[in-house]
């Protein structure tokens, strides 16, 4: 599309700027911020009306929770709205894996927002089926999955391995979508507290969309023994669309919040960044960056497992920034520094980048 602009302009005109990553992607944070941070208040302010009583508080949780009861959920289609928009506007329209990546946001974004709809309508926390939800999720992932490694081939890469491991064939279609469906979960789990998840989402976008830029670029790749994937650099769009929104969203987001994320956002940012990580070949790298996302979902599996088996708790309370509001540390406090753990993960996770 950009090629399309540019010859019909002087290269070394204005236009020329349209046609570097880095312009169109610090273009789309700007226009997701913008967007996100004018649709918040009238947006916030229609949640309100339409849900009344807001999202139910579960009455099992901390006690705390339960003067947050009226606070609208569905932000996440703020965030879905300005990201997209956002996307549209500074993405090259020709590229297939943009697209996927953005089917999985919208697809996963849809199933959050009948779980929200349900918990709503209902007046319960529960939302819809655990079964029917994952079986939608893998639906819409294996869908993208079918385009993405269509595209970038099925050798899986690991970190402090130089090259590719091997060609798994098959079996990396059902990998790569159990990547995107847990990394869909895992943020949705994370998303308990005000602010929790965004910033960490943030950071981890953050850290691919420098990730992505370097494997769509064959110089950089070689160099960095990393796998090459042609125009999987456009994905830093994605990336750079996901930041706006979602510092946009932060700011209604801030403790006390004025709306909540819902399955909504969290399903939806959770498998853009698995998604993302598929087409960089990425995908033990996002579980570094991501780190606090997979903590968070473990403490529920251990939790349940042995629950289920022994009749005790590994945790107070699961997921995980539970256990530490048990444990005395206000709600601030757990948010506050889980921000502080994303961050020292994403630069973990980065610095496998050179360790090939």
């Amino acid at each position: 599309m950009f090629d399309l602009i540019a010859s019909y302009f002087d290269y070394e005109g204005p236009f020329n700027l349209f046609r570097y990553l880095s312009f169109r992607a610090g273009g789309a944070t700007a226009t997701a911020l913008l967007i996100g941070l004018l649709i918040g208040p009238r947006f916030i302010g229609w949640l309100r009306i339409k849900q009344g009583k807001g999202q139910p508080i579960r009455e099992d949780g901390p006690i705390t929770h339960l003067k947050k009861a009226g606070t609208p959920t569905m932000g996440g289609l703020m965030i879905l709205a300005s990201l997209t928009i956002s996307l549209l506007l500074w993405m090259d329209l020709s590229n297939r894996l943009v697209w996927a990546c953005l089917f999985v946001t919208l697809g996963f974004g849809l199933i959050g927002f009948l779980d929200d709809y349900d918990k709503v309508t209902k007046r319960h926390h529960a939302g819809i089926s655990g079964k029917v939800r994952l079986l939608f999720e893998f639906i819409v992932a294996g869908f993208a999955c079918w385009i993405i490694l269509g595209e970038t081939g099925t050798d899986l890469y690991l970190p402090f391995f130089n090259g590719p491991v091997g060609d798994i064939g098959y079996a990396y279609y059902i990998f790569a979508m159990l990547v995107i469906v847990f990394t869909g979960n895992a943020v949705n789990l994370t998303d308990g507290l005000d602010g929790l998840a965004t910033m960490p989402v943030i950071i981890a976008s953050v850290a691919f969309m420098m990730i992505i830029y370097l494997v769509g670029r064959e110089d950089y790749a070689t160099y960095l023994s990393i796998p090459y994937v042609p125009g999987a650099g456009d994905l830093a769009i994605i990336c750079a669309s996901i930041v706006g929104a979602g510092l946009a969203f932060l700011w209604f987001n801030a403790p006390p919040a004025a709306v909540f994320m819902g399955d909504t956002g969290s399903l939806a940012l959770g498998g853009a960044l698995g998604a993302i990580a598929v087409t960089a070949h990425h995908e033990i790298v996002l579980g570094i960056v991501g780190g606090l996302f997979f903590l968070e979902a473990m403490s529920v599996i251990i939790q349940v497992f042995f629950f289920k088996r022994t009749g005790r708790r590994v945790f107070k309370m699961a997921p995980i920034h539970h256990h530490f509001e048990q444990m005395g540390w206000s709600e601030p406090t757990v948010v506050i520094r889980f921000w502080i753990i994303s961050f020292v993960l994403a630069l973990a996770g980065l610095s496998t980048l050179k360790l090939r």
